[in-house]
């Protein structure tokens, strides 16, 4: 039976367009707890408090749902039709990470999750939840366990069959499914995403510093960003996926199959200028049903004009300029280093 119904369920999940489903069990992560707990003894965080708060939960998957005895990962993938290290030389204009370029995939992989769990459900009964990284559950480490893709030297997951530009969900099941074998790694002796990284942001290969982060810094940092940090950042506004985009293991990237993801209008490279200028209403509409609207207009703008320093333009130090004594603390802060940084 219950193999029957892993089958039944694996080819279920690529119909409704999953690109990849696997299987594990809520104890298949006994690592997670010592490696989660260093981590956040370092100071890796940073600001995001909640990782420190809920270890609990996030180690331990049958402490989040006791019920649990399966957890069926699933991979959607999201790869874009363009490198995005080709932006990195477009001064003048941002460069938005390309898994936000569309629609906010938490809301499109939910959907798809509670979809599938449904089938289950009608063809077996049983309980399902679902959760697409908003819940204290480690996607990561889980993949790994199902045999998704390994964590690569960037600490991201990848595979030899999808590279590594998609997203992981996660359906927790009262099904005793059967398990697949774990992913082993085949990083080698690569170092191309260590490398690439334009802030060190990685002490050892398979660790990393979200404090440096660009990614970390864009999205998840509140206030001013450290100085030692915003030359480096150059015209990267939202994320950076330079470790993603550099990785060998590309060359086997599966082709997205969701439209919802393709790159909404002006979202690759659009100018700096303009979005600089965005007000709070402005903000909020052109990044509706995007992942980019929840940080709000003021950590967006400071961004924008980070980029602005490091551009080299005449034409945007005016810009910078006229936001210098914004009501914003941190975006008139951004705005009086952008112009000394271009005077």
């Amino acid at each position: 039976m219950a193999e029957n119904l892993t089958s039944e369920l694996r080819a279920t999940a690529l119909v409704y367009g999953f690109t990849a489903c696997a299987i594990t069990h809520p104890g298949a992560i006994p690592q997670a707890p010592e490696r989660l707990g260093a981590f956040v003894k370092a100071g890796y965080h940073g600001q995001m408090g909640w990782m420190a708060e809920r270890m609990g939960w996030r180690g331990n998957p049958a402490a989040l749902w006791p019920e649990a005895r399966s957890i069926i990962m699933l991979a959607e993938a999201y790869t874009p039709d363009h490198n995005p290290l080709d932006l990195l030389d477009l001064r003048e204009s941002a460069v938005i990470s390309a898994y936000a370029q569309g629609r906010d995939y938490h809301d499109v992989v939910k959907k798809r999750l509670k979809r599938l769990g449904r089938w289950l459900i009608d063809r077996a009964g049983g309980e399902i939840k679902v959760f697409v990284d908003t819940a204290p559950v480690m996607e990561k480490p889980l993949a790994q366990a199902a045999g998704l893709g390994w964590q690569g030297k960037h600490t991201n997951l990848l595979s030899r069959e999808l590279g590594n530009w998609f997203f992981l969900g996660a359906i927790f099941t009262t099904h005793a499914l059967t398990p697949d074998a774990p992913a082993v790694g085949h990083c080698g002796s690569c170092r191309a995403c260590l490398d690439i990284c334009p802030t060190n942001a990685f002490p050892a290969p398979y660790q990393l510093d979200a404090r440096r982060c660009i990614s970390y810094l864009t999205i998840e940092h509140h206030g001013p960003v450290p100085e030692e940090f915003r030359a480096n950042m150059g015209n990267r506004i939202y994320g950076c996926d330079d470790c993603l985009a550099v990785c060998p293991w590309n060359k086997f990237a599966a082709e997205a199959r969701e439209a919802k993801y393709a790159a909404r209008d002006g979202m690759i490279a659009p100018d700096l200028g303009e979005l600089a200028q965005l007000d709070d209403a402005a903000f909020r509409a052109r990044f509706s049903g995007s992942p980019i609207k929840r940080i709000g207009r003021g950590r967006f703008v400071r961004n924008v004009l980070y980029a602005i320093g490091n551009s080299g333009s005449a034409r945007l130090r005016a810009v910078a300029q006229g936001l210098c004594d914004d009501a914003d603390p941190v975006v008139a802060d951004a705005a009086r280093w952008a112009v000394a940084r271009l005077a």
